[in-house]
């Protein structure tokens, strides 16, 4: 029936239900997990979680490797967490805030039988809510009568796994006319991913040729920076500095994908400055986080570009990372326009780090 939700569709509920401390239910084959964010657990369902059996803790490698707990499954940990930890432990296993404080979290015991997939999609959906990359879980032995009982979003592994992993398909939803300050033959596009996910956007610059190299730019959202003016980064002038060239060239288009944090999200990404304040370089402190260096999907600006009509670019970037994409999803990098501009005393060591850490051509 048409009306049923599909797994895309059954994804991102799970996804909301995680955001508002909801469980959700994982299974493959013959087992099952009953998984929650650490985020947003409360010391009642923790409670009404030990009820059904030990509680484990998902982690990922990075976080695990800044606890000095054991990483048996490659990209992730699995925790015992002890009949008497409260909710505050299980917290600052997860958020990062006071390592320097109370560097010591353990002893901690990494589960090294039993099945590591299903804790490793937990990981998965909660990092694309979002939320810290964090899970608790137990094993849950008669899933489907328990997703009834309590009207709980249930996954199965087989089918959405493979739908976490992909890019989502983008679809047009409006498009207008927009005069902006680099140039009055404006206009803006507007893309809605399938997953339920934020829109994302295309600024179009005069009538580029659909049939040459455009002068484009992927952008990824930055509020601290795009709006506020923030200092810690380069973000803004790059966004008036590529729409300022397409302006005077005539013609480009700029892509501004909503991945702001390098795709973490603005809570994480304050997070994230929040622990450079402490003395740890952007990478680090993605790191301690649990995340990688970037977790941003530049997919998607190709399948934007794609269904504008653009097939070759003169891409405006400093970052290598994004030509490797566009040519890999068949969108051929003519050019690497640079793009310099914005260093400052406050983002200096923000940019060296990119350039050492992150190959940036800067």
């Amino acid at each position: 029936m048409s009306l049923l939700p599909t797994m895309l569709e059954r994804i991102a509920r799970a996804r909301v239900d995680l955001r508002m401390g909801l469980p959700v239910i994982l299974t493959t084959g013959d087992t099952a997990i009953l998984a929650i964010a650490i985020e947003s657990l409360t010391p009642e369902r923790l409670a009404d979680l030990r009820g059904l059996g030990p509680v484990a803790l998902a982690l990922t490698a990075r976080r695990a490797t800044t606890l000095k707990a054991r990483v048996y499954d490659d990209d992730l940990a699995r925790v015992e967490v002890p009949i008497d930890a409260d909710l505050s432990w299980l917290q600052s296993l997860a958020d990062p805030a006071d390592d320097l404080a109370v560097p010591m979290k353990g002893p901690l015991t990494s589960l090294r039988s039993g099945e590591a997939s299903l804790p490793r999609l937990a990981l998965a959906l909660v990092k694309s809510a979002r939320l810290l990359p964090s899970a608790a879980y137990v094993d849950l032995q008669d899933a489907g009568s328990f997703a009834l009982k309590h009207d709980l979003t249930l996954l199965p592994r087989s089918t959405a796994e493979p739908l976490l992993n992909q890019s989502s398909p983008l679809h047009p939803v409006a498009a207008a006319r927009l005069p902006v300050e680099a140039a009055e033959a404006g206009r803006l596009h507007i893309f809605r991913p399938e997953d339920g996910g934020e829109e994302h956007y295309a600024i179009e610059i005069g009538r580029p040729d659909r049939d040459k190299p455009v002068l484009a730019r992927l952008h990824s959202a930055c509020f601290t920076g795009d709006v506020l003016g923030s200092l810690k980064c380069d973000c803004g002038p790059q966004l008036r500095g590529a729409l300022g060239q397409m302006g005077q060239d005539g013609a480009g288009v700029l892509l501004y994908l909503n991945q702001e944090g390098r795709g973490i999200g603005l809570a994480n990404k304050m997070r994230a400055y929040s622990l450079q304040d402490q003395g740890f370089d952007t990478v680090e402190a993605n790191h301690r986080l649990g995340f990688e260096d970037d977790e941003r999907d530049f997919r998607l600006g190709a399948s934007i570009l794609r269904e504008l009509g653009f097939s070759a670019v003169r891409l405006m970037t400093n970052n290598p990372g994004k030509i490797a994409m566009m040519e890999k999803t068949g969108i051929s990098v003519e050019e690497r326009v640079p793009l310099k501009v914005g260093e400052n005393e406050f983002n200096r060591h923000y940019l060296a780090t990119k350039a050492a850490k992150s190959g940036h051509m800067l």
